[in-house]
């Protein structure tokens, strides 16, 4: 097997000695240019989020009203039996239980710090990957 190889090798020596190096014409790179100009390139699809901007503003601002409504605004809703019922059921589900000040402090924080890093890092990125 070897020996095989050795005589392919020796072959592809004496073919090879026969053959000159070619070379590319003086204008090939200009060309080759000229080509890579003419072919289009592809327009990159500009990103559009699903939800827009103004739409996060609405949805924010109507979680926020409603939120405020829920704490300050009780007193105007009817005395029906339904919200007796889960007033009812909301107060038992949370009269035992106690919250330290550090745990409230955290559970205001930290949802309002986790937004502001997706703003940061949604900025960070749209940089990074402009086109």
């Amino acid at each position: 097997m070897k020996e095989d190889d050795k005589n392919i090798e020796n072959l592809i020596d004496k073919m090879m000695a026969d053959q000159t190096l070619e070379s590319p014409s003086i204008d090939f790179t200009s060309k080759i240019m000229s080509q890579v100009l003419i072919i289009e390139t592809s327009k990159a699809k500009v990103y559009k989020p699903l939800i827009s901007k103004s739409a996060w503003l609405v949805i924010g601002c109507s979680l926020i009203g409603l939120s405020i409504y829920t704490l300050l605004g009780n007193d105007n809703l009817p005395n029906s039996e339904m919200t007796k019922l889960y007033s009812d059921k909301a107060t038992a589900l949370f009269s035992g239980m106690h919250f330290s000040k550090n745990i409230l402090y955290s559970l205001l924080i930290v949802p309002f710090m986790l937004f502001i890093q997706i703003g940061v890092l949604k900025n960070y990125f749209d940089k990074k990957y402009e086109v």
